[in-house]
Order: C-alpha cells, then sequence, then structure tokens
C-alpha cells in the first residue's frame, strides 16, 4: 500500500503503483507514471508526460518533466523516461524531449547527484554516474557506466562512450572514445584510459592490456585518425577495440585530443 503526505497534490491521469511513498508538497501532473517500491521525498515535482521505473529513490526538489529550454519547441507531446533502481538527488533537473514523440531517457541503476541537469533529448545508459553540478546539453548520449564527474560541461549533441571517466570541471564539445578519461579542466582531452573504471568493471588483464596497446596507437603514434583507425582494424581482432573503432567512425563531431598526464607547469 502506498504512503501519500496529505500536502501532496496529485492530479487525476496520473498512474502511482504499488509501495510508492510520495513526501510533503510533492507536486504530480496528469500523465505521470511512478513504479513500484519508489520514494519520492519533499517538494518533487512530476510534470505531464514523465515516467519512473521501478525502485527509485527522488530526493527533495528533483523536477522532471519541464519543458524543454529550446525556442523551436512547439508545445508538443514529448517524454521524460527514468529506468529502474535509479537515485536522483536533491535538485536534479530533467527535460522532456523537444520534438513531438521524442524522449529524454536514463538508463537503469543510474545515480545522478545533487543539481545535475539533463537537458532535452539526452540518453544516458545503465549504470551511469553524474555528479554534483554536472550539465549535459540537448541530443547528449552517454554509455554505459560512464562516469561524469562534478561541474563537468558536455556540449549538444556530443557522445560520451561506455565506461569513459570525465575528470571534475572538464568540458566536452567533441566525442569521448569508450573506455578514456578526461583531465579536470580541460576542453576536449584525454589523457588516458580509465583503468580503475575497467578494473571495477572486471575487465581482464589482458583486456586492459589490448585496450593499452589500441590506446597508444590512436593517441600516442602521432597518427591521422584516419591512419590510426586503419592500423587498429588491422592489428586487433577484439570486440573492444572494434567498439572503439566504430564509435570514432560514427563520431559527427570528432574525437577530443590527447594531453599528457603531467606537463611541466603542473
Amino acid at each position: 500500500m502506498s504512503q501519500i503526505h496529505p500536502t501532496a497534490a496529485i492530479e487525476s491521469g496520473a498512474k502511482i503503483g504499488t509501495n510508492v511513498s510520495i513526501g510533503p508538497f510533492c507536486y504530480i501532473r496528469h500523465d505521470v507514471e511512478i513504479g513500484d517500491n519508489c520514494i519520492l521525498d519533499a517538494h518533487v515535482t512530476l510534470l505531464p508526460y514523465t515516467s519512473i521505473g521501478q525502485n527509485c529513490h527522488l530526493h527533495s526538489n528533483v523536477v522532471l518533466g519541464d519543458t524543454p529550454q529550446d525556442v523551436g519547441f512547439k508545445d508538443e507531446p514529448s517524454y521524460v523516461k527514468i529506468g529502474d533502481n535509479c537515485s536522483l538527488r536533491e535538485g536534479v533537473t530533467i527535460h522532456r524531449g523537444t520534438k513531438a514523440g521524442t524522449k529524454t531517457t536514463v538508463g537503469n541503476n543510474c545515480l545522478l547527484m545533487a543539481y545535475s541537469h539533463l537537458a532535452h533529448n539526452v540518453q544516458l545508459g545503465n549504470d551511469v554516474i553524474v555528479a554534483n553540478g554536472a550539465l549535459l546539453a540537448g541530443y547528449v548520449e552517454v554509455g554505459d557506466r560512464a562516469f561524469i564527474s562534478g561541474n563537468c560541461l558536455v556540449h549538444q549533441f556530443a557522445k560520451i562512450g561506455r565506461l569513459v571517466m570525465m575528470a571534475g570541471g572538464s568540458a566536452a564539445h567533441k566525442d569521448i572514445p569508450p573506455f578514456c578519461m578526461t583531465r579536470s579542466t580541460t576542453l576536449n582531452k584525454v589523457m588516458g584510459l580509465n583503468s580503475v573504471g575497467l578494473r571495477r568493471a572486471g575487465f581482464t588483464s589482458a583486456e586492459r592490456l589490448t585496450l593499452k596497446r589500441a590506446f597508444k596507437i590512436l593517441y600516442q603514434s602521432n597518427l591521422l585518425i584516419p591512419e590510426a583507425l586503419a592500423r587498429l582494424e588491422t592489428e586487433f581482432d577484439s570486440p573492444l577495440v572494434i567498439e572503439i573503432c566504430d564509435f570514432i567512425k560514427n563520431s559527427q563531431r570528432g574525437i577530443a585530443g590527447y594531453v599528457r598526464q603531467r606537463q611541466s607547469e603542473d
């Protein structure tokens, strides 16, 4: 049985699952769906065309489903979809899609920390962490198990690959290839592989060595990107390297460059 605080305002047409807890002064509009076993703390706002999966925890002052900050928006139905087992901390905001029938999506098992923002049509994979104050602009795509650190900035249409680690305060308006790590307070630069994340994800030492060799060819061989891709496709049959190659070939914005981890002025 659900527990709904008497000060919560819930419009007709909202669908609420079983064993849902809705705290003080929550505002839930029509055409909202909340899955089973969810917890909404005080002052959560859920606007039309928002759906929440099961076992999610929305902390105070979360706002989901507001209209996109896009002057081209025509006030047509569009959506926000949150997966299962997600935690959205204080002040998280997620806007719905900007074109009719489109959606902003968050996968399963994601953690969005306080005051992070997902703009219209962002696509988050599974097991993604977005830390405090990170801002993802429209149409950004983030692969599974990526970690977007505090105060990171991701430009619209940029793609963040699987298991990427964006270090605090870094920014990207180019794509970040899978398994790479950016350097703090840099723009469009990677400094190496996300080695800690790869180990935590269960990648074997042989797989990590393969990625290290591939990274060296891609970023440290002074080859042009097409030349590096040709070498990677010739010298490796690893699915992980193929994933990197496919990501780069499908990039519309180009990929981030390389910066050494330590410089003389550091």
